[in-house]
């Protein structure tokens, strides 16, 4: 009678437990509950990375500065913020870009694909940082390592005094693609047979097109070598200097952290 006692207890109890709606939870829902934690984990860190790509793709990137063709403006070892939006976003994997809020000018600096570099198969249209010298329509020239557009001289800062300097009178078979622009008999007088470092032109920019130039002239490999840039090659204008370290001091692998340049961390870029 006892145990009989038990059981009705037990049941009744069973019976208010499912009246008042309350379920004891099984053992699948509790199998259930790591899967949805890992289900929004996996959706969070997915989201970081859309808007990460979405923000590089189109707005601001981080860029490095391999090489000295722009000392004094920038070094090797400068890390830059760039700048996407300015000329309007170029879409990955596709040809087309965006419209920007402005178009480049003479004198910026400038991030774009180089035109296709014939001498370097293994990366043939890298991504450069140089100094936009040329408009379309302009005509220009050098004379004696002076550049000049339209006829008015473009000198440097004096920052660039202190540059390497190398031979004004190299030739390179690169400079072959100068003669499909060059000019004859204009009042600036007319493009050498064989153009030199620093005695080419006269040069016609064609429409949508622009001449680059490092602002470490002898150690630059530029427009002079591969040609003018195209509009839809440009992809953004530099900001300012977000983290920069000498690359040639200390012990390589603390360089990073024991050279760092703090007085040009925020540079601004001009």
């Amino acid at each position: 009678m006892a145990v009989a006692a038990k059981k009705r207890s037990s049941n009744a109890k069973g019976s208010v437990a499912a009246a008042r709606g309350k379920k004891k939870p099984s053992s699948a829902g509790r199998r259930g509950a790591p899967s949805g934690a890992t289900w929004e984990f996996v959706k969070s860190v997915a989201w970081m990375v859309l808007i990460f790509l979405v923000v590089r793709a189109f707005f601001v990137e981080a860029f490095r500065i391999p090489s000295g063709s722009m000392t004094p403006t920038l070094l090797v070892g400068d890390w830059l913020f760039v700048n996407k939006l300015v000329y309007g976003p170029h879409i990955p994997f596709t040809d087309a870009s965006l419209p920007g809020y402005a178009e480049p000018r003479r004198g910026e600096v400038v991030v774009f694909q180089s035109p296709t570099q014939i001498d370097q198969p293994e990366d043939p249209t890298p991504t450069l940082v140089k100094r936009l010298i040329g408009m379309p329509g302009d005509t220009i020239y050098m004379r004696q390592a002076v550049v000049y557009v339209n006829g008015i001289a473009q000198r440097q800062g004096y920052g660039a005094a202190a540059n390497e300097v190398g031979d004004p009178n190299e030739t390179n078979e690169l400079f072959g693609w100068q003669r499909n622009y060059a000019l004859a008999n204009t009042r600036f007088g007319s493009a050498p047979d064989v153009p030199t470092h620093d005695n080419w032109g006269p040069l016609l920019i064609p429409p949508a097109h622009y001449m680059m130039l490092g602002d470490n002239r002898y150690n630059s490999k530029d427009s002079r070598y591969w040609g003018f840039v195209p509009r839809a090659n440009i992809r953004g204008r530099p900001i300012f200097v977000y983290y920069s370290y000498d690359t040639d001091a200390g012990l390589p692998w603390l360089r990073g952290l024991t050279e760092v340049r703090w007085g040009r961390i925020g540079h601004q870029i001009k």
